[in-house]
């Protein structure tokens, strides 16, 4: 079974619809017009297609500017692809509320598979720091709000002995943020760059507005981070009871967050680790994807 990678533009489009002719089965990696193309494509060949949800592709705030369905035009074809794939895979069941609501469904394609991670790569290794660690990517000022850093600059200002580290804000970005003194940013780094921070922070806050199953909490988790994230999407799903939710865009709720993570001891790190090592074994979201691509290249 040969794999191959689609790029972008109507070349890149034509290229689908060709590709659909040979293909034993179409994969697609969100929700989108490209998603819409290669399943229109697969099914007029009668070849059988899987779409997987991560977040943005099922996402509609206005407030933000946030989401692919507030483009009414794409907003049509995101929702003709997610009802005439063969399966929609969602990395949290809060992805398929989303799909089906605003595509008007019934979901009766969606299945939950998560996505997995590495235990043996992402682990811990030294005694943990007082550091409170975010990782995001944040190439703009609709980003910075998205994923809550607006937030934890305020709470930062308010624990002005507490070390906070923000990887991933583009450096053009960083000059006019003016976080205070106690704020450390650092443009996007590799994920594997990350290991090193994810093993040094005693704290990992993600503070957004909007998550599908976050990577970056669940590697941390892995690293025995103390997990505190809002509570939205699949941020629940991700920490369960090994650390702290709090509502989203509410800085007093995490200073208490923070100050209480601090305290707390190292055995709640490897609590968080082992609740993802548990969940999401990269293992079995590999043996589910070979299972559901043999069942439908028949």
């Amino acid at each position: 079974m040969v794999r191959r990678r689609i790029g972008h533009g109507v070349f890149h489009a034509i290229k689908i619809i060709l590709s659909a002719l040979s293909s034993d089965v179409i994969f697609c990696w969100f929700a989108s017009v490209y998603a819409s193309i290669a399943v229109a494509a697969g099914n007029f060949v009668g070849v059988k297609s899987i779409i997987v949800v991560g977040g943005v592709d099922v996402a509609k705030e206005k407030d933000l500017d946030y989401g692919i369905w507030l483009s009414p035009w794409r907003a049509r074809l995101v929702r003709y692809a997610l009802r005439h794939a063969s399966r929609v895979l969602v990395v949290d069941p809060s992805l398929e509320k989303d799909a089906t609501r605003l595509a008007e469904y019934s979901g009766e394609n969606i299945l939950y598979l998560p996505t997995a991670y590495d235990g043996l790569f992402w682990k811990p290794l030294d005694v943990k720091e007082p550091v409170v660690l975010t990782v995001a990517t944040v190439p703009d000022k609709r980003r910075f709000r998205l994923k809550g850093i607006d937030v934890l600059i305020e709470a930062a200002q308010k624990l002005p002995g507490v070390q906070f580290i923000v990887v991933g804000v583009d450096p053009v970005l960083q000059p006019g943020l003016r976080p205070p003194a106690n704020v450390t940013f650092l443009a996007p780094l590799e994920r594997k760059d990350l290991l090193p921070l994810y093993r040094r922070a005693k704290v990992y806050c993600q503070p957004s507005l909007r998550e599908g199953l976050s990577n970056t909490l669940c590697e941390a988790m892995l690293c025995a981070c103390i997990p505190i994230a809002t509570d939205v999407g699949g941020n629940p799903s991700a920490v369960g009871d090994t650390g702290i939710l709090i509502p989203p865009k509410n800085s007093e709720a995490l200073v208490v967050a923070i100050q209480e993570a601090l305290v707390m001891p190292e055995g709640i790190g490897a609590k968080a680790r082992a609740r993802i090592v548990a969940l999401f074994p990269k293992e079995k979201r590999e043996r589910e994807l070979i299972r559901l691509v043999k069942e439908l290249a028949g």
